[in-house]
């Protein structure tokens, strides 16, 4: 096999990645140094129905009578549909022109972390009100997301650790370079929800 496709994190532009996306990006450093023939996709949350990060957020809203958002909800990124990251990776197969390079690939829409949540919630038809709080306090949010939504906090802590920025792309070239058509973010959770309940009760609808 002479091309290996790695699938690492958006990093803020303008800060110190967390030590979460800071990994990622050295495993991406070390295998395009070492396997030229490879490439590298950096990606914000991926909205699926087995996306552990979307996942969580819907359960959170599931679950919580009262959506408690931090200081971070403020920050912005792009969320990429799922279906869009397979034909990303499939097209990148066997395209010559990305080999050795590192590209950034996100959904058409820039939401706040705050109006993402709101607009899942809308999708899934329930009521929420929600408390904006004026603190980041990672840490302890993490641990008590992690415990209400039934997740490991070894996955939810690094993840919430860098919702402290900022997180975009650098670019919109992989779409046009690999001719993707990109779907919307409310396509993306419209579509996420229905697999899910194709395969699972959703509690909430």
């Amino acid at each position: 096999m002479r091309r290996v496709i790695y699938l690492g994190g958006l990093v803020p532009p303008d800060a110190s990645p967390s030590h979460h996306l800071a990994s990622r990006l050295e495993v991406e450093r070390i295998l395009l140094e070492s396997a030229p023939d490879s490439m590298a996709f950096r990606a914000s949350i991926v909205i699926a129905a087995a996306s552990r990060s979307f996942r969580f957020l819907v359960h959170l809203i599931e679950r919580l009578p009262v959506l408690a958002l931090p200081a971070w909800r403020e920050h912005r990124t792009q969320p990429i549909d799922g279906r869009d990251v397979i034909e990303f990776l499939a097209r990148a197969a066997g395209a010559t022109e990305v080999a050795g390079r590192s590209l950034d690939i996100a959904g058409p829409d820039v939401v706040s972390y705050g109006e993402m949540i709101e607009r899942i919630r809308e999708a899934m038809v329930v009521g929420r009100p929600a408390l904006r709080l004026r603190i980041e306090a990672t840490p302890l949010a993490s641990r008590i997301a992690a415990t209400i939504a039934g997740e490991d906090h070894a996955l939810i802590g690094p993840l919430m650790e860098g919702l402290s920025t900022d997180l975009l792309p650098r670019d919109d070239a992989a779409a046009e370079l690999l001719g993707v058509r990109l779907h919307s973010f409310d396509a993306a959770v419209e579509r996420a929800l229905r697999d899910w309940e194709a395969a699972e009760p959703l509690a909430a609808r």
